[in-house]
């Protein structure tokens, strides 16, 4: 006779298990706990710097709250945080629904966050950035996941006009080629939370090499603007759960294309090079 393996129970969410460790809680704990179950779908979006800074404790006490509950960390606490939220398993896939409709949804909301994003140009920051840019002698670009993928656009859009650009997936080849970054060099990292731990690495070491550093972020108050001499804000808030990165995409490179804008007008030079690296890979192409 044949038997089905039981399914094992899925691992209590943050809430539950704050109802069950809230005994063995420190006060200043305590405190943190209420905070998270009243302001979870607040909190759930937040970086651990913005928790803080709304809960009034310090970043060690979030980090002791979530190992306490026993996480592996913040992020692995805000991913359980948002199913409890949601109500719902991570895993479980959506409905197909109306295709059509889905597609005007995505439209719609990738256009909002074009406009969003526009909004929160600052023309200054744009203009020292791209300053700084037009006189570097190299530029490394930094990111991780989807946001690696755009700083490899954006490093290909600047070797397009003759500008010495790099963008490693690597995290150790990326903080190689900062730490030989020529004097003057400037260094681009893009983080939407604007906690990613390697991202925000690679900064602190171009800041504490003396390099122009750049910060492409939706977080204002998050770790990577803390060692960042200018910031350009994106508009897009990720879903820890969700796999949807459309916002992520489209927000960083729109950023990134009006900063393209902006440098083109300091490389006199730009349009010849763009003739010829497009003669380059002339042969490439029926």
């Amino acid at each position: 006779m044949s038997q089905t393996a039981a399914r094992p129970a899925a691992a209590p969410g943050v809430i539950h298990r704050i109802r069950l460790h809230a005994h063995a809680l420190s006060p200043s704990l305590q405190r943190l706990a209420e905070h998270v179950v009243t302001h979870a779908e607040t909190v759930m979006h937040q970086t651990i710097t913005e928790l803080a800074g709304s809960a009034g404790v310090g970043e060690a006490t979030i980090t002791r709250l979530c190992h306490k509950l026993e996480f592996a960390g913040f992020h692995a606490f805000k991913i359980a945080l948002a199913s409890d939220v949601a109500g719902r398993d991570p895993g479980a896939p959506a409905h197909p629904g109306d295709l059509a409709g889905q597609a005007a949804q995505v439209v719609k909301q990738a256009c909002r966050t074009l406009e969003d994003t526009g909004r929160l140009l600052d023309p200054q920051v744009l203009d020292d950035v791209a300053s700084a840019l037009a006189r570097a002698p190299r530029v490394d670009l930094t990111g991780q996941g989807n946001s690696g993928l755009v700083a490899q656009l954006f490093a290909h859009r600047l070797l397009r006009i003759g500008l010495t650009a790099t963008a490693y997936t690597d995290p150790h080849q990326s903080a190689v080629s900062i730490s030989t970054l020529p004097r003057g060099g400037v260094v681009i990292a893009l983080s939407s939370s604007g906690s990613t731990i390697d991202t925000v690495q690679h900064l602190r070491l171009a800041q504490s090499h003396g390099h122009y550093t750049v910060a492409i972020t939706h977080r204002a108050r998050s770790p990577i603007t803390r060692h960042a001499k200018a910031v350009l804000f994106t508009s897009t808030q990720e879903d820890p759960l969700t796999d949807s990165v459309l916002d992520t995409l489209v927000s960083q490179t729109l950023v990134l294309e009006v900063l393209y804008a902006a440098l083109l007008a300091r490389r006199p030079e730009a349009a010849a090079m763009l003739r010829v690296t497009a003669e380059s890979v002339v042969e490439k192409k029926y």
